[in-house]
């Protein structure tokens, strides 16, 4: 890399840490959102009958909220696309494949980034 490169990343980086430190919590979580609706995240959405899990969806990029066609006002309820981990073993397993889902509002469930 030429010296010219590295001084404009260099300068880039600092001008980016410093926009950042000037941030309230808030601003940095939503530019950390923003980023991750971008990227992608290798998430998993369980749904619990009670106490017991009853679904788990794997490798969900994001869940996203419905919204109205005439009037944008969201909907009660979330959808994603995700596998169905059908054994709950939390991997890819022959035949289990990607799927649309949706849940309610008023269901039991829990979305987190995958620990594996």
């Amino acid at each position: 890399m030429s010296e010219k490169i590295k001084c404009i990343a260099r300068v880039s980086v600092l001008v980016v840490a410093s926009l950042l430190a000037a941030c309230t919590q808030e601003q940095q979580n939503k530019i950390s959102r923003g980023i991750q609706n971008w990227t992608g995240t290798n998430g998993v959405m369980e749904v619990y009958a009670g106490d017991k899990l009853v679904r788990r969806f794997i490798k969900v990029d994001k869940v996203s909220t419905a919204l109205g066609t005439d009037d944008k006002a969201p909907r009660a309820y979330r959808y994603g696309y995700g596998v169905l981990d059908e054994n709950l073993n939390f991997e890819v397993d022959p035949g289990e494949k990607k799927v649309y889902f949706e849940v309610s509002d008023y269901s039991n469930t829990v979305f987190f980034e995958s620990p594996r």
